[in-house]
């Protein structure tokens, strides 16, 4: 399933899974992300899953390239069937104070806001990664009448919490930071709890997403 193997620097491994952006490739990331988790390969140190690639970062001091390409080769893969993902429910207020972008949405995509809202909360978005900012989840895949460009000039800050939508992905965004993603609204929850030494993100790759609209006094007293 890997189309290639390489060196990445002195310390990391690349593996190539080709150039396809879809579920099917993501899976086959995520099912070697977590057998070589499963495995616990002695030198491994990080292990970073994208779109449709996987880097391995190693201790040079305990293995290498070489030893590290054979066993991902003759790795045992869990059975995408057996991978247990969770469906995480993520709560998201569109009041005009949150929806930034929802006019420019509109316009780009020719498309009524009831609509906009309509489909984005009625499909469930599958994470391919998380990254850019900690834990930030890249969640796929939205119909092709909803796709829109990145705003022309980023906001020097994006509000923590705020969802936001740029091709065929939405996210959120975990911290206040820049951003160029077209907002949409915002939720009440932490996607990212620093607190938790292992596995401080709510959402990891593999996991389904459902959204679903509150209005701004349930966003308000959400945590009461």
């Amino acid at each position: 399933m890997i189309k290639n193997i390489s060196n990445l620097g002195d310390a990391a491994l690349y593996c190539d899974f080709g150039k396809d952006v879809n579920k099917d490739t993501n899976t086959k990331v995520i099912r070697y992300f977590k057998s070589i988790q499963k495995k616990n390969i002695l030198g491994i140190n990080n292990l970073t899953p994208s779109y449709n690639k996987l880097i391995v970062s190693f201790d040079l001091k305990i293995t290498n390239f070489k030893t590290l390409k054979k066993e991902i080769e003759n790795l045992d893969l869990i059975n995408s069937e057996t991978i247990s993902n969770k469906r995480i429910e993520i709560p998201v207020c569109c009041d005009e104070q949150f929806s930034l972008d929802i006019k420019r949405l509109e316009e780009k995509l020719k498309i009524g806001r009831e609509k906009i809202y309509e489909n984005f909360f009625n499909r469930d978005f599958f994470c391919y990664m998380t990254g850019f900012i900690a834990g930030m989840p890249f969640l796929g895949d939205l119909d092709k009448n909803m796709r829109a460009k990145r705003l022309e000039t980023p906001r020097v800050k994006v509000p923590k919490g705020s969802v936001g939508l740029t091709e065929q992905f939405a996210n959120i965004y975990t911290f206040e930071s820049p951003g160029g993603w077209n907002i949409i609204g915002n939720t009440p929850i932490d996607i990212f709890d620093s607190s938790k030494e292992f596995n401080p993100n709510l959402i990891n790759p593999g996991d389904l997403i459902i959204f679903k609209s509150i209005n701004k006094d349930q966003f308000l007293n959400y945590n009461e």
